[in-house]
């Protein structure tokens, strides 16, 4: 009898299937350079104090900085902003020639001042690398939100406007069961 490995899973399929909200994590590094990746995996862990989970690629130079700085900015996107969410999960070295932002005082990162409807600042409270990943704990110092804007959407490899999902859900109101 011979031991064989059990192939991993390939969950992309299963994960693409979950829609969510995307983001872009930014922060600085040591230099002060500005560095950012598009995120679609962050949950709220708990609201005191109020912490997210964020789960960044290893090997990016955004999380060595978000590691070595201890903060970053979770930059939710509007939906009308998924050139940004593309630019940001690209390689390009100019991402941030080709997006506005700021640096406000105390923030944890740039903010992408036109692509996002709500930007938390936070701080690093604990990590744990699990695979190709690092899991990051970070807890929310402060935030500013947009009420009138609305988030962006990704699943099955695709983006989705949060105004158009809401809009077939209330056209459907008060159908179900008939």
């Amino acid at each position: 009898m011979t031991d064989r490995p059990v192939p991993e899973a390939d969950i992309r399929p299963l994960m693409s299937s979950f829609p969510s909200g995307v983001s872009v994590v930014t922060t600085l590094d040591a230099d002060g350079t500005p560095r950012g990746m598009t995120c679609s995996s962050l949950a709220s862990v708990t609201l005191s104090p109020p912490t997210l989970v964020i789960c960044l690629r290893t090997a990016s130079p955004t999380t060595e900085a978000v590691l070595a700085g201890g903060q970053l900015a979770l930059n939710l996107l509007h939906e009308g902003a998924h050139a940004t969410s593309d630019l940001f999960a690209s390689g390009n070295p100019d991402r941030f020639t080709l997006s506005e932002w700021r640096l406000p005082l105390g923030a944890g990162g740039p903010h992408l001042t036109e692509a996002a409807h709500a930007i938390a600042d936070c701080a690093v409270v604990s990590t744990r690398e699990v695979g190709d990943h690092t899991t990051v704990f970070a807890q929310v110092r402060r935030f500013t939100a947009d009420e009138s804007a609305q988030p962006l959407l990704y699943g099955r490899r695709r983006y989705a406007r949060w105004s158009d999902a809401t809009a077939a859900a209330r056209e459907g109101a008060g159908r179900v069961g008939t």
